[in-house]
């Protein structure tokens, strides 16, 4: 990837594992990207959503401390932002409503997941 990557590019990390959270950030920052976040819980990620009036992009773990994403995946869906899920678990976890969007398994590849962000979130701008 080059540094131009993802800039000008908003996106919402969301991630309740803080090492992971803090690899993330910084990978998505190496590119230009701006985080927003990171938020550790499904209710500071929706003040986040809701609280930023530019989002490019977003990566959400799907098990926040026991609680599942879905909800802020709609309201991303709603918005017209692209997002990837992060997870634990396998695919039979997801919603069929998501079958399309794309998931990692942990442990994850970062420079996987923000290559895929930085196709994301130019597609989107288009």
């Amino acid at each position: 990837m080059t540094e131009l990557a993802l800039r000008g590019c908003a996106i919402l990390v969301v991630e309740d594992e803080y090492l992971l959270a803090e690899e993330l950030s910084a990978a998505l920052i190496a590119e230009s990207g701006e985080v927003v976040g990171p938020a550790a819980t499904l209710q500071q990620g929706t003040a986040m959503l809701r609280d930023t009036s530019r989002l490019n992009g977003a990566i959400l773990d799907v098990n926040l401390r026991g609680e599942q994403v879905f909800q802020l995946a709609d309201m991303l869906v709603e918005r017209g932002v692209p997002f990837m899920f992060t997870t634990g678990y396998d695919a039979s976890i997801i919603p069929d409503r998501f079958a399309h969007v794309a998931r990692y398994e942990k442990p994850l590849c970062v420079s996987q997941i923000v290559k895929r962000m930085a196709q994301l979130s130019h597609e989107s701008q288009v």
